[in-house]
Parts: structure tokens; C-alpha cells; sequence
């Protein structure tokens, strides 16, 4: 999930200045153009919803500053400041929690990565990972897997002796017109592919996108030494704590609103619990 960035504590007297509540003029966010179920230029993510309930609750309105979100996504967003200008953006609405490139929040949600296979395959009575590697071998032995490279989803193929199943995906694509639900979109509702393992937030829209054929989407447990649960955060520039901290008051008082929205795009949400087998 997260890019591969240096980190970097930014403390200077106009990081103090910015740092004042009163002087915003715009809740100003950064963002992917196009990276949906999170966000998109037409604010029909889930950031952009939750962006604006912020904005609502802070009396401001919503800016968005945008840029793909491939490697130096923070650099070129959060961090980017060209001399005698201002930041563009103050806040990454998405960031695993303890994202080491920005000061992240407490976690608001947590989810896990997940199966996703069409109904009425032979597939049914998977509600599990565990029921999964227990279908028949010749079952398995012939299914189309998608994964995402270097994701926990092909560690785990190569767990359980199915790295031959496995049909890899880039999880860094330089084409911007690429977003991650094409997986699901495109490819397993074509038959493509029988089955995907991605990011539950991911496998929850497109799931809901696709009428036909339905989909299954069925949320995977961490194992000992794999994890697929994870909690997410908000990230801000190091030294804004004062914003970190108002930033945290909106997501204990806009919970309601905020579970709200993931359950619409049909985030698997779990506890922290779920991820106990693998810690």
C-alpha cells in the first residue's frame, strides 16, 4: 500500500505559521487522480467523502491537490513546497498507521485483504482462506488467481503450494489511466480470472460495481508471519501538531459519518483481533 519514501521532519518557522487553525482558508488534500474506491478528480472516492465531511464540520472548503500515487507520491504532494510558496496540499486522507514519511493519526478503520470469486463457480461454500485450502486439490490445481506483486497475497500462494496458480499484476503501473480495480473490473468479472486476492477497500467497491456475474468477497486472516490486516491512518508533515491533533478530533467526532461512508463502498472492516494468528 505504502510507496517507498525517505522520511523527512519538517520544522521551519513557516511550518509553524501554516500550523495555525485560524489562518486555513481550505481543508487542502492530497490526492490520486484517479484511484478509486479512495479517490478520483470527480470526488467519488472514499477520501473525498470523508474530505468533505471535514470540511463541512471545519467550515472551510475542500481543495485537492493531485498526483499518481506511485513512488514519491508524498514528495511531490505533502512535502512539495517550491521557495516563497506555500504547500499545496496539508493532509493524506489514507496512510497505513505508523507510515513512517508523515505524522500519522491514530487509526480510523482497519481492513484486510480478501477473496474475491463469482457466485455460482463452485466456490460457494468458501467463507474463508482456511475453507479455501481445503477445497478439493484438483479444484485448486486448475483455478486463475490474480495477485498483486509483492503484496502479502503471492507470499501466501507460496505458503500454501499454489505459486503456479497465481496470475501476477504490476503493483506499481507507470500508466495513469491503470487503477487497481481493474483486477476485479475487468478481469475476473470477464472469466479472465477465477479468482483475486486484494486490499479488502479494493476488493469491497469493485465487488459492488460488477452486477454480473455477483461476487463473493470473503475477508482473509492473518496466518503466523503473514498479514493481510491493516490499520489506516490520515498523515500530516511532521511538526504540525496542532493540526495533527484537530485533524484526530474530527475522526472521534465524525466516527458515525466516517463508518458510515466505508460501510457504502463496502470496506471489510475488522477488529484488531482478526489479525491475532499473525502476529
Amino acid at each position: 500500500m505504502a510507496t517507498g519514501l525517505l522520511l523527512a521532519a519538517l520544522g521551519s518557522p513557516a511550518l509553524a505559521q501554516q500550523d495555525t487553525p485560524a489562518m486555513r482558508k481550505a481543508l487542502r488534500v492530497c490526492q490520486d487522480p484517479n484511484n478509486l474506491p479512495f479517490s478520483n478528480t470527480q470526488g467519488e472516492g472514499i477520501e473525498n467523502r470523508i474530505a468533505e465531511v471535514f470540511g463541512k464540520a471545519l467550515g472551510l472548503p475542500v481543495t485537492y491537490y493531485s498526483f499518481p500515487q506511485r513512488l514519491a507520491f508524498i514528495r511531490n504532494t505533502l512535502r512539495y513546497k517550491l521557495p516563497g510558496e506555500d504547500y499545496p496540499c496539508d493532509i493524506v486522507m489514507g496512510v497505513p498507521a505508523g507510515f513512517d514519511q508523515v505524522s500519522t493519526t491514530k487509526p480510523y478503520y482497519r481492513s484486510t485483504y480478501a477473496l474475491v470469486f463469482p457466485r455460482g463457480k463452485g466456490l460457494d461454500q468458501v467463507t474463508s482462506s482456511a475453507e479455501f485450502l481445503r477445497l478439493d486439490p484438483a479444484k485448486l490445481s486448475k483455478l486463475r488467481i490474480g495477485i498483486y506483486d509483492r503484496s502479502p497475497a503471492s507470499e501466501w500462494l507460496s505458503r500454501h503450494g499454489l505459486v503456479e496458480r497465481g496470475v501476477p499484476y504490476k503493483m506499481m503501473n507507470a500508466d495513469p489511466q491503470q487503477y487497481p480495480g481493474e483486477i476485479i473490473e475487468k478481469d475476473l468479472a470477464s472469466g479472465k480470472l477465477d479468482v483475486a486476492i486484494v486490499w479488502g477497500p479494493i476488493a469491497g467497491y469493485f465487488a459492488q460495481r460488477v452486477k454480473s456475474p455477483a461476487l463473493a468477497v470473503v475477508p482473509m486472516q492473518s496466518e503466523p508471519g503473514i498479514r493481510f490486516d491493516y490499520p489506516m491512518a490520515m498523515g500530516v508533515r511532521y511538526g504540525e501538531r496542532e493540526w495533527k491533533q484537530q485533524v484526530e478530533s474530527l475522526l472521534e467526532s465524525r466516527r458515525t459519518e466516517i463508518l458510515a461512508i466505508l460501510k457504502e463502498y463496502g470496506v471489510p472492516l475488522v477488529d484488531e483481533s482478526f489479525s491475532a494468528p499473525g502476529k
